[in-house]
């Protein structure tokens, strides 16, 4: 076997007996030049290796004999030298001997958890892709590099006013001196700092997201992160993919009236409103949170023929227009009651798109329509499933699955 051992700034003293042994009997030690420094008591022939690890897998497949051993940092197979050679040379021929890893001391250090972080490496992502993720993210773990350090980071966070994170940068983790600076994003920009160094950003609680640029606006189905959502609350808004769909089910024309009912921040309200340029939107919330947002979002994407509606229904729609299109989402019982109160103010001919999470309230809502309202619906189960980039890895993120019920209502009037 070929032991590739995590080693950090505190040197041998922070490594098991038998990771020593292993060095004692090594015939081969390779690793970069800070490491290869920590072992110098040891006789095995030293080779310095950086960043080049096709030069270390080259190097390591023509050394047969076993005594190697490969000196990582912290944890090989978080980031690591590990992961990349036993994909490349195979499992079987490797024995992983792992160290704290310097990410996990920035974490202790700052006392947060990192089990939910968004964790990457600014040398192999690019610095957009960082910033997306950074912006809906609660807590971030990152690596720096010597083209991205943490002050360019901050300042580049500065710019796109992602300003709501409490920045730690952990220079030196494990060494005599170690520090931990803490600031703002303008703070961190005007400083510099050591190359070894770990960020952690922790999000201010109740900070709404910081909504991307609008530049390249659809007509519909904007990405989530167009509008702003409220915190803890986010992932209720509408999916962009289901938005899309019920927003092609309701048949809108240009002077379509809308009820968006339980409108939450207003993604589904705001975008048949962009189809509806000469009719109208009526997004009613009774959160008044929620409301903030809807009205901050009406105003960001320009429509103007979106009134947002504060109130609880059935009397906040009581001196309404009635509408051609009744949009309702929500949870539980809910959406069932507000279907019920509003189907009679539907006009004749008129479309009900309900959109729930729970096949029980589907199954309830069916029973309503057909029975109540002799309305036989159309049902939809919508099931995605999303690419994430996590450790340099492409993932499915599987999302809950949701459920869109569309009602027509009869063009003869009852």
């Amino acid at each position: 076997m070929i032991y590739i051992i995590g080693i950090s700034d505190d040197g041998l003293e922070g490594l098991s007996s038998s990771a020593v042994a292993r060095l004692k009997d090594a015939k081969l030690i390779v690793g970069p030049a800070n490491l290869l420094e920590k072992t110098s008591q040891f006789p095995g022939k030293k080779e310095v290796v950086g960043s080049d690890l096709d030069k270390l897998a080259l190097l390591l497949d023509k050394h047969s004999a076993g005594d190697a051993v490969v000196l990582a940092s912290g944890d090989p197979l978080f980031y690591g030298t590990a992961r990349y050679l036993c994909e490349r040379l195979g499992k079987d021929r490797f024995e992983v001997v792992p160290h704290v890893s310097s990410m996990q001391l920035a974490f202790a250090r700052v006392k947060e958890s990192w089990d939910e972080a968004y964790l990457t490496n600014l040398a192999t992502q690019s610095l957009d892709r960082v910033l997306e993720r950074i912006r809906t993210s609660e807590k971030i773990g990152l690596f720096t590099s010597e083209q991205v350090t943490p002050a360019i980071l901050a300042e580049q966070l500065v710019q796109r006013g992602i300003d709501y994170f409490a920045i730690y940068v952990c220079e030196n983790l494990g060494s005599p001196d170690e520090r931990v600076t803490r600031g703002t994003p303008a703070e961190i920009a005007r400083q510099k700092f050591g190359p070894l160094n770990v960020m952690v950003l922790v999000r201010k609680p109740g900070v709404a997201d910081k909504p991307s640029n609008l530049v390249h606006r659809r007509l519909f189905g904007n990405s989530d992160d167009a509008f702003l959502q409220s915190k803890p609350k986010r992932g209720l808004l509408t999916p962009s993919e289901v938005r899309a769909i019920a927003i092609s089910e309701m048949e809108l024309s240009s002077e379509s009236i809308v009820w968006d009912v339980g409108a939450g921040s207003g993604s589904v309200g705001i975008e048949a409103a962009s189809i509806a340029d000469r009719g109208h939107v009526y997004a009613i919330e009774m959160d008044a949170e929620d409301f903030g947002l809807l009205t901050e979002n009406t105003h960001r994407f320009g429509v103007r023929n979106l009134t947002p509606v504060l109130g609880q229904a059935p009397k906040a729609w009581e001196n309404l227009p009635n509408p051609d299109v009744i949009f309702v989402a929500g949870t539980g019982r809910a959406v069932t009651e507000l279907v019920e109160a509003s189907w009679p103010r539907l006009r004749a001919g008129g479309r009900l798109i309900a959109n729930l999470a729970s096949m029980d309230h589907v199954v309830a809502l069916q029973t309503l329509l057909s029975e109540r309202f002799g309305v036989e619906p159309t049902l939809w189960m919508i099931q995605l499933s999303r690419g994430n980039y996590q450790l340099e890895k492409l993932r499915l993120e599987s999302a809950n699955p949701t459920f869109l019920i569309k009602a027509m209502k009869s063009a003869e009037v009852h």
